[in-house]
């Protein structure tokens, strides 16, 4: 009952339009004075400062930072071109172009809104130009940018790795064949859609095209593999490969492509900075609200709840991914890992399922909460530079939608398409 009036309280938060930081704390605080039990102020900063200094976090202003480098700097447009010659010419052709360049530029930023409000842009204006329709574009566009937090490096797997103490490593290879099983999935939403409605195809790109694209990617496709490639070898962290990125975004947008200048980096810092504050603001707060769950007992009565159902392993992690997604339509997803990491992990402990695993499954439920209203995140950024309203963009993204669910439940009964990489090279 606690567990109820709790999330009721937030959602109540919520709906009235208070911020979601705010809405955590507040709750936290109200329950504790509700209850008559002591609430010291400074309990909440130290719980506030406490989850922010995780070395691992420092990951999260780099990665939005090499995004924004990236966007400005003329390597989306070159990613955006050599995906065009790729799969161009298949029915629907710029709708293939659009999930294919997401997932080269997931390989680089890890961030969805960053994929949304930089190439999404790109990419939703090249297929008004060649006549797609307005809410078609946006759609394609909001579905492909969830791809981005999947591929590694991720900003959701850096918070999941911070809190639980996973390999963030593991977490990194964990995510490829989930976030190319999207991308599958999504082109084949794009095929049928275009071939009911009779979408456009581009020219196929003859060898020299093709070729002369691949060259001006080159090196932006390589990021990637330096990210990666220094992680698995040891060379740095997961967090110095975040800064790492971004010197490498900088050095090609300015040295290389010569097309970043040094008046656009106050913008992209300032760009950079707000968003970093809005992320690990809530980070902050969750960590108080997370921790007052524990405190309020609320895990262990869910467990002995759940396990009374004697619910056995797949149909646990049926329910976890029911109350991800359902508080995923009224919560931010990192909001969401941070509140409920702390819940769920003694469950999989209790039930032995790989954590590894359970990152990958929380992490693609948090993607589906990003195209959910009332507060889908990548939803909104797409639906502010496409101009189409929330209502038919919502309507027209659901094929995509059902896709995602589909590869969720794939890799939740199928743990070995997420964990055969990570095992392969690093060990289980």
């Amino acid at each position: 009952m606690l567990t109820l009036l709790i999330f009721a309280v937030l959602v109540g938060f919520m709906l009235l339009g208070v911020p979601i930081a705010v809405a955590m704390g507040l709750t936290a605080a109200l329950a504790y004075l509700v209850q008559g039990q002591e609430f010291i102020l400074t309990m909440v900063a130290q719980r506030m400062y406490s989850t922010t200094t995780a070395f691992t976090l420092l990951a999260i202003p780099f990665f939005i930072l090499a995004g924004n480098l990236m966007n400005t700097g003329g390597i989306t447009e070159r990613v955006f071109r050599f995906a065009l010659a790729l799969v161009g010419h298949f029915r629907g052709g710029l709708g293939h172009v659009n999930v294919v360049a997401s997932m080269i530029f997931s390989g680089m930023s890890g961030a969805a809104v960053a994929d949304a409000a930089g190439l999404g842009l790109i990419e939703i204006e090249a297929m008004k130009k060649s006549g797609y329709p307005a809410k078609f574009s946006a759609a394609v566009t909001a579905a492909s940018a969830t791809i981005g937090p999947v591929i590694p490096p991720s900003i959701p797997f850096v918070i999941y790795g911070s809190i639980t103490g996973v390999s963030v490593g593991k977490l990194f290879l964990a995510g490829f064949l989930p976030g190319i099983l999207m991308g599958i999935s999504m082109m084949i939403a794009v095929y049928f859609i275009s071939q009911a409605r009779n979408y456009p195809r581009e020219p196929r790109a003859s060898l020299g095209e093709l070729l002369r694209s691949s060259k001006e990617a080159a090196l932006a496709l390589g990021t990637p593999v330096i990210i990666i490639g220094g992680i698995l070898g040891g060379v740095f962290t997961p967090t110095e490969a975040a800064v790492v990125a971004s010197l490498y975004a900088l050095f090609l947008g300015m040295g290389v492509y010569r097309e970043l200048k040094m008046r656009d980096l106050p913008k992209i810092f300032w760009e950079t900075l707000l968003h970093s504050i809005r992320v690990l603001f809530i980070i902050a707060a969750a960590g108080f609200f997370g921790w007052f769950i524990v405190h309020q007992r609320v895990p262990e009565d869910l467990i002995n709840a759940l396990t009374g159902l004697a619910l056995g392993r797949w149909g646990l992690l049926m329910i976890i991914i029911f109350i991800l997604l359902v508080l995923g339509c009224f919560l931010e997803g990192i909001a969401v890992l941070v509140i409920t990491i702390p819940i769920f992990m003694p469950m999989i402990d209790k039930y032995a399922i790989d954590p590894v695993h359970f990152g990958v499954i929380m992490t693609l439920c948090s993607m589906i909460g990003l195209l959910t209203p009332p507060v889908g995140m990548v939803l909104f950024a797409v639906s502010s530079i496409s101009g189409v309203a929330i209502g038919p963009l919502t309507r027209e993204i659901m094929p995509y939608l059902l896709g995602i669910f589909a590869v969720l439940l794939i890799i939740t009964f199928v743990p070995g398409i997420p964990l055969w990489l990570p095992n392969l090279l690093m060990g289980p």
